[in-house]
């Protein structure tokens, strides 16, 4: 078969990677991939965006099969073009991507399926949100969250400890600072526990779930510093035990697949679920509709199952037949990023020492680089994902950092403590 992949990150890096294992792949494009995808597959000057252009790549290459990386080209509708044209192609239409589009959409969604969530209320203008948020603080609130309503690449979200951090987040959401994704705002209570990932397949028939990961979406070691699209992240998640699997099982992804199913939702592909694990049990923070990043690269690589025939299993409504295999071992992802990420950085420096942190072990999944005259440079905000699987956590984040030990460029960093949490209950 040949593959499509759509997207040029670390995610869409795993995914080819996993996919170019199964015997059905015969070749692997990724359009417009990375320098480090185009080692596993065939990279296509196509942008994310260019919809049309991606289904005559599709339609005259005779591609088979395609998988769609980010977001933004989901909720813009590029299932439902590729299929006016009878491509194959993994991941929910337009319609259905609104669960990840507007957090607005979700929200209302989950009150109306009984998914257990924070209370929230969502505005449309800067005056109504501000005096909300007034209200919640009056009444005795440890904290507010603020959510852009639309697509703000997992910046778009402030946890506000205070009023006045809270309204200058409302201002600048309408001031235009995330573009059109805050134009609508969405205030929810403070929820408070610990975070975890879920992803499950979905067939719209039938909901499987992966194993369970941990993000870490602050910029600095200890949760400190602005929202990112994420710095690392491990798997299992063990504050997802076997009874909190079971509670995630009936009162989350039952009722989502019962939701979809209400509101003939066309989803074939994958929902990832962020849920805080509170005092009350498990409570969803948003949905996504497709695999998460670093999360993707952590759980992929315990993933020993055929990632190809499971994926077609789902767009042929034949989930319930796959084979999902993993291995015990921990997995750990480190993400090293550009020097200033997530506000401004400088890109189109070297990146020195990627065969030397391969022969540890680890495998380095290229989110933001580019490659000239047979260099590998930084193109973005998060560069790299460095990923090792261990005998235990331990193991697998003293494996994973002796890698990154290796890897280096101008003003490069990383988080010194992904894993901390499993580490310390492993005490």
């Amino acid at each position: 078969m040949k593959i499509l992949v759509v997207g040029n990150g670390g995610r869409e890096h795993t995914l080819c990677w996993k996919l170019a294992q199964s015997p059905q792949a015969d070749k692997i494009y990724c359009a417009p991939g990375n320098a480090g995808i185009a080692t596993v597959a065939e990279c296509v000057d196509i942008a994310v965006s260019e919809l049309e252009k991606l289904a005559d790549f599709a339609a005259s290459e005779g591609i088979d099969f395609t998988v769609v990386g980010p977001e933004a080209p989901l909720c813009a509708g590029i299932v439902d073009v590729f299929r006016k044209r009878g491509l194959k192609i993994f991941g929910p239409d337009k319609k259905a991507a609104r669960l990840e589009g507007s957090k607005d959409y979700a929200k209302r969604f989950m009150f109306k399926y009984n998914i257990p969530t924070a209370r929230a209320a969502a505005f449309d203008n800067a005056a109504d949100a501000a005096e909300y948020v007034r209200n919640e603080f009056a009444g005795g609130a440890a904290g507010i969250v603020i959510k852009a309503d639309g697509l703000a690449a997992g910046k778009g979200v402030c946890v506000a400890p205070d009023k006045a951090k809270a309204l200058d987040f409302v201002k600048s959401c309408f001031a235009g600072a995330f573009g059109g994704a805050g134009s609508k705002v969405l205030v929810e209570e403070c929820l408070f526990g610990e975070e975890a990932s879920i992803l499950a397949f979905t067939d719209g028939k039938t909901i499987v779930p992966l194993v369970s990961s941990q993000d870490h979406k602050r910029a600095y070691d200890g949760d400190q510093g602005p929202n990112t699209g994420g710095m690392g992240a491990y798997s299992p998640a063990p504050v997802i035990d076997k009874a909190m699997t079971a509670r995630v099982k009936t009162e989350i992804l039952d009722n989502f697949l019962r939701g979809i199913q209400q509101e003939k939702l066309d989803f074939h592909g994958l929902v990832f679920i962020g849920i805080m694990v509170t005092g009350a049990g498990p409570k969803v923070l948003e949905f996504n509709v497709r695999f998460g990043d670093p999360e993707v690269q952590a759980v992929m690589r315990r993933f020993e199952g055929d990632l190809l025939d499971t994926m077609l299993k789902t767009v042929d409504e034949r989930l319930k037949e796959a084979v999902l295999k993993w291995s015990d071992e921990p997995s750990v992802c480190v993400v090293m990023a550009s020097g200033g990420y997530p506000e401004s950085y400088e890109k189109g420096y070297e990146i020195s020492g990627l065969d030397e942190a391969a022969a540890t072990g680890a495998i380095v999944f290229h989110a933001g680089t580019s490659g000239r005259d047979g260099k590998v440079l930084n193109s973005g905000g998060r560069v790299l994902g460095v990923t090792a699987r261990g005998s235990d956590i331990k193991e697998a984040v003293e494996k994973a950092y002796k890698a990154v030990e290796k890897i280096s460029w101008q003003d490069c960093f990383c988080r010194k403590d992904i894993g901390y949490r499993a580490l310390a209950r492993e005490k």
